[in-house]
């Protein structure tokens, strides 16, 4: 039955400017505000905007991120004609296996996305923090006759260049596009979201493939190639909140904005939840000699210190007369009497032992590894 629609998210990267907390999960399957993990949004986007069928191209230690997303039931989608499947690279005739880029990912499943029959794809990134109705971008792409639509966000000067730039007409077509540019000249960022037709998407990718195996990437060569053709492309702009996690400083500040009860992502609202994973844990326990401020504490932790403007995540300890400010700290991790703990990320099951001092700056934030141990008086870190 051919199906309008489905999704595709690419959650395969390494993530490598994530240092640490990357060295043994993907980046999607990183923790965020204390219950989610980074993919969880796009996923509960999807379910939120009716998109049923969802492939996730996993590439990089993806044990962590499969276990995650299982069958995909707490999003809703473990439906019987629908649902999430994990998609990774396997060996096939010509050899190949391991996939070498956005595009390529995408070509090496086309028998998957055969299967469903689609009119249109929905190509994700796995690794971003937003809420989107993609069904209102999809009826833009219609209305417009396009054969690729992408979303775009408006970015400060300053950060344009680790996007991809591109400038459109008055009807919002795009006619340039720069993947990266040292100098941009416009502020209108890719947010790495896609709806493709997916005929002509499919016959680029096989032509290609047949020829020269030039189109990769959907930045660097796809949107190149559709613009150089002269296909319609045309920007949907998007006016939430949206982030992209990639850096340490960027997963630290997005996370201390996500303790404003005012927040622009609003991850209260009812009609637009975002799900995870979750296992149930005792309740909290704050002692007397505790003192906890704008902070958010998720189930299962003990905190006999104090805690500022910080996220504990699941079943954290926090000793007796230690103190955290302006921290994330994942789950399992174990906080020491007296430690001293300001702008620092501490990767989940990690131990700081009594007296230790972790001093991060907002400008360099501290990062603890998965599993890291730091000792007491004599590993102080700043």
């Amino acid at each position: 039955m051919k199906k309008e629609m489905i999704g595709v998210i690419l959650a395969g990267g390494q993530g490598t400017r994530l240092g640490k907390l990357t060295k043994e999960t993907a980046k999607p399957a990183v923790p965020f505000g204390g219950r989610y993990r980074i993919i969880d949004f796009a996923l509960s986007n999807c379910y939120n905007s009716k998109v049923y069928e969802l492939g996730v191209m996993t590439q990089y230690q993806p044990l962590e991120l499969n276990a995650h997303i299982g069958n995909g039931s707490p999003w809703g989608l473990s439906r019987s004609n629908d649902g999430v499947k994990i998609l990774q690279p396997y060996s096939s005739a010509d050899g190949k296996k391991w996939f070498q880029g956005t595009a390529n990912a995408i070509y090496q499943n086309i028998t998957y996305i055969d299967s469903q029959n689609p009119e249109y794809v929905l190509i994700l990134s796995g690794d971003h923090i937003y809420k989107m109705d993609y069904s209102k971008m999809l009826d833009d792409h219609i209305e417009n006759n396009a054969k690729l639509t992408v979303a775009v966000i408006e970015v400060p000067l300053e950060e344009a260049s680790r996007f991809g730039i591109m400038e459109t007409d008055n009807t919002g077509r795009i006619i340039e596009f720069y993947e990266k540019p040292a100098e941009p000249k416009s502020t209108l960022a890719s947010m790495g979201v896609y709806i493709f037709t997916w005929e002509d998407l499919r016959r680029y990718l096989v032509e290609d493939q047949a020829k020269t195996g030039e189109l990769m990437d959907f930045g660097k060569d796809v949107i190149p190639r559709y613009l150089k053709n002269g296909e319609r492309v045309f920007a949907h702009p998007f006016k939430g909140y949206w982030k992209d996690v990639g850096t340490i400083e960027s997963l630290w500040e997005a996370n201390m904005e996500f303790l404003d009860p005012n927040h622009e992502l609003n991850i209260r609202e009812k009609d637009w939840r975002i799900n995870t994973r979750y296992t149930a844990s005792p309740p909290q326990f704050i002692s007397e000699n505790a003192k906890v401020t704008r902070s958010m504490i998720v189930d299962g932790t003990f905190v006999d210190g104090t805690v500022e403007q910080s996220i504990l995540s699941q079943d954290v300890r926090v000793g007796r007369d230690a103190y955290v400010y302006a921290s994330v700290v994942m789950s399992n991790v174990v906080i020491g009497k007296n430690a001293d703990i300001r702008y620092t990320i501490i990767g989940e099951e990690a131990k700081i032992a009594d007296n230790a001092i972790l001093h991060g700056t907002p400008e360099e934030i501290l990062v603890i590894g998965y599993g890291e141990v730091v000792g007491g008086d004599s590993d102080e870190r700043e």
